[in-house]
């Protein structure tokens, strides 16, 4: 029996999102407290849309430990599997507000202590879609639970997601975090990831064709490469190639969290078996909502605002 839709596992922390616009981290003043991690916001989203999501993560059992715990639950999010740490303070990260790729300093503490025992058969057997991001696989612990937990959900059948977010930040070491990601891409998951991810992943400049040519020799079934302001492909062995335009945006007001958004509504659109077309335009009017809001999705957002129209 199905009961989880997304089962998320990786990083929650605390995003303290800059109150001035445009401005870089030296230059910010002032900072807005908001639940952040992109597994984190991925279960949120996905519970707001209405589908059972549990996250797995890690962090202090501190003030801001005991917010995440509040703010996950108040959205229905399963939180029975968030290890509390006693002796790591919850990390933090501090973020531009920005219509571009906003600046950020991170403080990882507890995020990246996930123990194994977290990720049970019973709780795969249990699950839809196995999800994870390339930062949550940047430390271990949380590595090794991660990568444990991708091959047992393989071998079960789940359908596993990753968000290839890399960042040097988070993982200098490139050579060690493009063998990390081999190991976890050759379980065929949904590969979604942007251009800035691909520059950084690849610290040069690369075709859309080149990415997926790389991806797919690496077997990956169906990879989603977000490009700004010039839309959407997706290169998909069985579908081809589908591009799609971006959908027009008067005024950005923050784009963290816009690809997460973009992310839940593509895997959303997949449980719900919709085409990848479908997926698509379900994905990008999820992420022009998040666009225009600073912090999480609106808690007014329903169904039929996303898939209102839908073509």
């Amino acid at each position: 029996m199905k009961t989880i839709d997304i089962l998320s596992i990786g990083e929650v922390l605390i995003d303290f999102i800059g109150h001035e616009k445009n401005a870089t981290i030296l230059d910010t003043k002032n900072y807005h407290r908001f639940l952040g991690g992109s597994p984190t916001n991925v279960a949120v989203n996905a519970a707001i849309l209405g589908l059972k999501s549990a996250l797995v993560a890690s962090c202090g059992k501190d003030g801001l430990g005991d917010y995440i715990i509040k703010k996950l639950e108040e959205d229905n999010v399963i939180t029975s599997l968030i290890n509390r740490e006693s002796n790591l303070p919850t990390s933090i990260i501090l973020v531009s507000k920005s219509s571009e790729t906003p600046d950020f300093t991170a403080y990882r503490e507890a995020d990246c202590v996930i123990p194994d025992t977290l990720i049970t058969k019973s709780l795969l057997n249990s699950s839809k879609i196995y999800h994870t991001t390339c930062f949550a696989l940047s430390k271990n612990p949380a590595r090794s639970t991660i990568l444990k937990g991708a091959q047992q959900a393989s071998k079960l059948g789940l359908q596993l997601s990753i968000d290839l977010n890399y960042s040097e930040k988070i993982w200098p070491n490139r050579q060690e975090a493009k063998e990390v990601v081999r190991e976890y891409l050759s379980y065929n998951p949904l590969l979604k990831l942007s251009e800035d991810d691909c520059h950084r992943y690849f610290n040069a400049y690369k075709t859309d064709q080149e990415i997926f040519d790389y991806f797919h020799a690496m077997g990956v079934s169906t990879i989603c490469l977000t490009k700004g302001k010039d839309g959407v492909a997706v290169s998909d062995r069985e579908t081809g190639l589908i591009q799609q335009e971006a959908i027009k945006i008067n005024v950005i007001n923050d784009v963290t969290g816009a690809g997460d958004a973009f992310w839940t509504g593509f895997l959303y659109a997949q449980i719900n078996d919709k085409s990848l077309m479908e997926s698509i335009t379900i994905a990008q009017k999820l992420a022009a909502i998040k666009l225009q809001n600073v912090g999480r999705l609106p808690d007014m957002i329903g169904l039929k605002n996303i898939i209102n129209d839908l073509v």
